[in-house]
């Protein structure tokens, strides 16, 4: 018996000896838990992360400020003072003193560099009537600046300067704009120097604002200010969507209503004044109303579905294909209308000469004509509104 208990007191001891050196050096053996890790873990930043740009992420602008910044320049330009024709008479002198001659009017506005070949887009009402425009890009270089060719209904400019190596900017897609997608307005406001500023598209396709003749505006809330007019509107890349052309004020500088307009349509414009040196638009002789939801109960269509004409032009192009009072019509060859700016826009984009077809709405039914746009004559000129 003494035999066994001692030997049940050495197994005793050799096990509590084999269990401290377990728990000692292998503790993990007795608790599995004790295998888990001690911090949660996490993905690392590459050892380099430091020579990544700061602020690089996607909530960061400065990518699309870098791309189109300096593309975009500033326009100053320049007008020769009236001449008074009194001013040699002595005896204006005498009464109202020597007036001399006046002082230069100077005008400030901005412009997009689209081309290698030197040309730059910018508003119409920036170099309208100057005697001189100069040109700053971002680099600090200057050039003198010639007019290509002007669209005053559209608002749009072509000038050239014959420097080289310029940077160009990207021409976008504005048709594929949405509401609520972020963008950046460049320019140079008050002549401080280039300025960015960022927003959302607040609304698209903004016509009925007496600005131009044919209006189709970007509207944002990025800051827009005098001195911005002919600048960049880009989006997240820095691609151009459109030129800022005009702002909603009460007081003169920024109120989070600014109007640019689409690249699409300053493409268009662009290339038939680089090509042809001017904007032919089409015309064809009526006077358009906008569609009341009566009158759409009247003739049995959906309202905002068209337009109804309230006037044809005696021997007109409208006449000529039939058009009379009463018509509603639908589209403008494939192009849907529904408001008289559409209309005014499908029917100006017609080449003059050409026919084309209009479907109508009358109280008979449906019908489609045949119908060759004349050539549209250019407006006289109207006083601007607030730019």
């Amino acid at each position: 018996m003494k035999r066994l208990w001692l030997l049940f007191a050495q197994t005793v001891t050799v096990l509590v000896a084999a269990l401290f050196v377990v728990a000692t050096l292998k503790p993990e053996w007795l608790n599995r838990r004790s295998a888990l890790p001690t911090v949660v873990p996490v993905i690392e930043s590459p050892a380099d992360s430091a020579a990544a740009p700061a602020g690089a992420g996607t909530n960061s602008l400065r990518e699309a400020a870098k791309v189109a910044s300096p593309a975009v320049v500033s326009i100053n330009t320049s007008k020769a003072p009236e001449n008074q024709p009194q001013s040699n008479d002595p005896w204006f002198r005498f009464f109202f003193g020597d007036q001399g001659q006046g002082q230069p009017q100077a005008g400030l506005g901005s412009g997009v560099i689209v081309s290698q070949a030197g040309y730059i887009l910018t508003n119409n009402h920036v170099i309208e009537e100057a005697d001189q425009i100069e040109v700053l890009l971002n680099d600090g270089r200057k050039s003198a600046a010639q007019v290509i060719g002007t669209d005053p209904e559209s608002d749009l400019a072509i000038l050239k300067v014959t420097l080289t190596d310029l940077p160009v900017i990207t021409l976008g897609d504005s048709d594929a704009l949405s509401i609520g997608d972020q963008v950046l307005a460049i320019g140079n406001p008050f002549g401080v120097g280039q300025t960015v500023t960022s927003g959302i598209v607040s609304a698209l396709g903004r016509t009925q604002l007496g600005i131009n003749t044919f209006e189709n505006f970007i509207q944002t809330d990025a800051a827009i200010n005098p001195g911005n007019s002919g600048g960049a509107l880009v989006d997240i890349r820095g691609h151009l969507m459109g030129i800022n052309t005009a702002i909603y004020s009460r007081s003169g500088g920024s109120m989070g209503i600014g109007f640019a307009i689409p690249t699409s349509t300053a493409r268009t414009v662009m290339e038939a004044i680089v090509r042809e040196g001017k904007v032919t638009r089409g015309w064809i002789g009526v006077e358009p109303q906008d569609l009341t939801p009566e009158l759409a109960e009247s003739f049995s269509v959906p309202p905002g579905t068209g337009v109804i004409i309230t006037g044809v032009l005696q021997n007109g192009p409208a006449a000529q294909a039939g058009i009379r009072p009463g018509d509603v019509v639908t589209h403008v060859g494939e192009k849907p209308v529904s408001n008289v700016a559409q209309l005014l826009s499908a029917v100006a984009a017609l080449t003059p000469g050409t026919p084309s077809t209009l479907d109508l709405v009358r109280k008979e039914g449906k019908q489609r004509v045949q119908i060759t746009p004349g050539k549209r004559n250019l407006p006289k000129p109207q006083a601007a509104g607030n730019r």
